[in-house]
């Protein structure tokens, strides 16, 4: 129970990795506030597993991309909760298309929902900690898409490379308010998300082939956040983790495109 006593918000928490952070987070200690943008009835299954586990629960529904939603939804957690501790932007979109043939509304979504939705984020939440002069903790949950250029991902990878240096930007600004903010980079994680680009048949053939054998979970991922977000981590800001069953390993990566 290393998060005993805290308040937590965490974005995009109806489905996969983010429901994942909110229930490992609930099994930690902490109470948690549940966003979601269009999946209402999972939000409220989330809650009441919370709720099953001795946490408080809240739910909003909101879009992050519109700073002023995250806004009102950060200062309604710390009315509803009593504080707002810990903050885990997770909320994602995602098209998948080659640059040149790309929808450029789809292109935009992507970049408001995963850079501009985690900026307002985590400057809403910074504030919000600041002025309860308390410190914080916060996660980004990223990808490794920040570093690897991976095909028909543009919008994606460029708001993911962003969204990293902006934490460690927020990290060294934070750090004389005793507020640490970590980036998460998950691997191939079997989620709902994975679905709107792969059939069960291609996630079962393409799990084969990696280094474990297997997709990764969200409450692994969750497991790492409850981490970055407890007193254990508490000289760490800054910093990112890589939980990808070692998918990103040089040797890895050679033995699948053939080299040796």
């Amino acid at each position: 129970m290393k998060l005993l006593g805290k308040n937590a918000l965490v974005t995009g928490s109806s489905r996969g990795i983010g429901r994942g952070c909110a229930i490992e987070l609930a099994r930690a200690g902490a109470n948690v506030a549940i966003n979601y943008f269009s999946n209402r009835d999972e939000a409220e299954s989330l809650a009441r597993e919370i709720e099953a586990l001795g946490r408080k629960a809240v739910i909003f529904q909101g879009d992050v991309s519109q700073q002023e939603v995250i806004e009102r939804m950060i200062d309604e957690t710390a009315q509803a909760l009593g504080s707002l501790d810990l903050f885990v932007s997770n909320a994602v979109y995602s098209d998948r298309e080659p640059m040149l043939k790309a929808n450029l509304d789809g292109f935009r979504r992507t970049i408001d929902v995963c850079m501009w939705g985690a900026f307002y984020g985590v400057r809403a939440a910074a504030l919000k900690m600041v002025a309860q002069g308390q410190g914080g903790a916060m996660a980004v949950i990223s990808s490794p898409h920040a570093v690897i250029a991976i095909p028909t991902a543009m919008a994606y990878n460029m708001a993911k490379a962003a969204i990293d240096h902006m934490a460690r930007t927020a990290a060294i600004e934070l750090a004389p308010h005793r507020i640490r903010i970590n980036i998460i980079h998950p691997g191939w994680i079997d989620t709902p998300g994975e679905r709107k680009f792969f059939t069960e048949e291609q996630l079962a053939e393409g799990a084969k082939k990696l280094p474990f054998g297997r997709l990764g979970q969200p409450e692994e991922i969750g497991k790492a956040v409850a981490f970055a977000l407890s007193d254990d981590a508490a000289y760490m800001t800054g910093s990112t983790l890589l939980i990808d069953g070692g998918v990103s390993l040089p040797w890895w990566s050679n033995r699948e495109s053939g080299q040796q």
